[in-house]
């Protein structure tokens, strides 16, 4: 065999070499052969299905699917949104419900997408994993028989037998913890195996976070409730204002506990440009489980209560005027707190009083009230400022009344919002001039109503509401596990290097040991060569040198087309 055969064959031995370096499976290369059948099409797509490629392209589609399901407005989260956004994108709304950019996450693109991922990772990871168990168990390859050709590469000369410094560069070698085990005439070590392990609990931690989110949406519970003080909620499907779930949830799994809402408290900044700005929201509760004992407890926004598997979150607050309705007779029919809703950031709020049952004019007729409610917890005074509030605290609290008299549409069946007066079936009160009937009052004041229709007073308790999130979450501890994981192996993945180095030692022909040592990574890296040489100096310190010094650790000078990994 000519020179040329010889180095041709060598080299096709190094570019096969490094392939224990990594747990990638091996694509089988077809050449030529007979047409695929079911069975042969079956095995092609199941190895696109689990590339990285495919892999890496399902996650791509997963993430650009989330997109809608965050800009637009979803049914299991807001219905009353959907509807809103249905009338006001007329145009739209058929394409969008066509492609089901209504209900993303249940839709069959979203869960086709979500299957095939789950799939692909699985059937990624499988031969991965026991392609590096099999490679844990082996030992590193022994070392190529031309060592000047690897990347990283040096060679001195020692007056101390072979078998002392392969001793010494065994001990060496395992005590910078690297698998190491004489093969032959040289000393073969392997470092990094973490590399690959942290590449699979990557992959793992996604298959978990895809778990951990199925999980969640299948089993979850959520639902909002207002609570004015002094009032309570139980953890009972009708005590909910709205309420949505996952669609494997059973009401039977709801936590049996209850709290009440004994006071709010919210403190804001009162000068600079910042005044007004919320500091501190905190709801001081009482709560029991199971009927068990009471216990006190405060609520903080990102600070829930936690009872069992759910977790109570304070999401909103706002103000709840207490007034008293009387009827024409002075009998009182209405007396409460009525919560009214905030429109700005100084809790301007509107709302609606609904007097439907017991009301009564002057002349005994049963009729319903209705009064169309704004209030401010910081009027600036008459002639100095709008009817708006100045200030989100309760320092000169004032609040406007319209009243109407008819039919509030309650007896209909149909649902109606409690914060509107539906006035498709009401007329205005109007005042003796015949303008129509609106009055502006403090705390402690009335507006009469004409005709002897009755009153009604502003009383000058201002209690105060919060709103409460209740949400059953399995998922989350398992997402945030999964995440970590993620976190942690894709750190690995990245920056621990997986490398072998190989030192030989033979007697030369003048009697003088030969040392060789080289090093081979599986991506090129200026650390490796800086390792090489450090392990060098450190294992020509243990042995008596012989002239010329080592040299440092360095990329071969010549080497035509040298390979990324050796062999044997």
């Amino acid at each position: 065999m000519s020179k040329t055969d010889t180095t041709e064959t060598e080299r096709s031995r190094d570019e096969a070499a490094g392939a224990q370096l990594s747990t990638a499976p091996q694509e089988e290369t077809a050449i030529g052969g007979p047409v695929l059948g079911v069975v042969g099409w079956i095995r092609w797509f199941w190895r696109q299905l689990t590339s990285m490629r495919v892999a890496l392209i399902l996650l791509f589609l997963l993430s650009l699917g989330a997109v809608p399901g965050s800009l637009i407005p979803q049914t299991s989260a807001d219905e009353l949104k959907v509807q809103a956004f249905k009338e006001a994108h007329e145009t739209l709304t058929p394409v969008y419900e066509k492609l089901q950019f209504f209900d993303v996450y249940s839709s069959v693109w979203f869960s086709a997408i979500y299957i095939l991922l789950f799939v692909s990772l699985i059937g990624c990871i499988v031969p991965r994993t026991w392609q590096f168990v099999g490679q844990l168990r082996s030992r590193p390859p022994g070392a190529p028989r031309r060592l000047d050709r690897l990347p990283a590469y040096t060679t001195w000369r020692t007056e101390a037998e072979p078998e002392q410094v392969r001793e010494a560069a065994l001990a060496v070698l395992k005590g910078r913890r690297f698998r190491a085990h004489t093969a032959g005439d040289a000393i073969a070590a392997e470092k990094g195996y973490l590399r690959e392990a942290g590449n699979l609990l990557f992959h793992v931690a996604l298959i978990v976070i895809l778990v951990a989110f199925a999980w969640g949406q299948l089993f979850k519970s959520e639902g909002g409730k207002l609570i004015v003080e002094g009032d309570g909620f139980s953890n009972t499907l009708t005590q909910y204002d709205d309420f949505k779930s996952g669609s494997q949830f059973g009401l039977d799994e709801l936590e049996p506990f209850g709290f009440t809402l004994d006071s709010f408290h919210g403190t804001y900044e009162t000068k600079g440009p910042q005044r007004g700005t919320p500091r501190t929201f905190e709801a001081a509760v009482r709560y029991s489980e199971g009927g068990g004992t009471e216990k006190k407890a405060v609520i903080r926004v990102n600070e829930p209560l936690k009872v069992g598997g759910s977790k109570v979150y304070l999401i909103a607050h706002g103000y709840a005027p207490v007034v008293t309705v009387k009827d024409g007779r002075g009998k009182t029919v209405f007396h409460g707190a009525v919560p009214l809703l905030p429109i700005d950031n100084n809790i301007t709020s509107t709302g609606a009083i609904k007097v439907m049952d017991g009301y009564r004019d002057k002349n005994g007729k049963k009729d319903q009230l209705g009064f169309q409610a704004f209030f401010v917890p910081t009027f600036a005074g008459a002639g100095q400022g709008t009817m708006f509030s100045q200030f989100p605290a309760l320092v000169s609290p004032a609040m406007a009344l319209t009243a109407y008299y008819g039919s509030l549409g309650v007896d209909s069946g149909l649902p109606q919002n409690v914060y509107q007066l539906d006035k498709s079936n009401l007329k205005q009160f109007t005042d003796e001039s015949g303008n129509k009937l609106a009055k502006r009052l403090a705390p402690g004041q009335s507006m009469t109503l004409p005709d002897g229709a009755g009153s009604i007073t502003f009383e000058k308790d201002i209690k105060e509401w919060a709103s409460f999130q209740i949400s059953q979450q399995p998922g989350n501890g398992l997402a945030l596990a999964g995440a970590i994981a993620a976190i942690a192996g894709l750190t690995g993945s990245l920056f621990i290097q997986r490398r072998r180095v190989w030192v030989r030692a033979v007697r030369g022909e003048d009697g003088v040991t030969v040392v060789e040592m080289a090093g081979l990574g599986r991506s090129e890296s200026a650390k490796l060569p800086e390792e090489l040489g450090d392990l060098a100096v450190t294992l020509a310190a243990q042995t008596p040198p012989s002239a010329p010094a080592p040299e440092p650790a360095e990329e071969p000078a010549e080497d035509p087309a040298p390979s990324e990994e050796a062999d044997k």
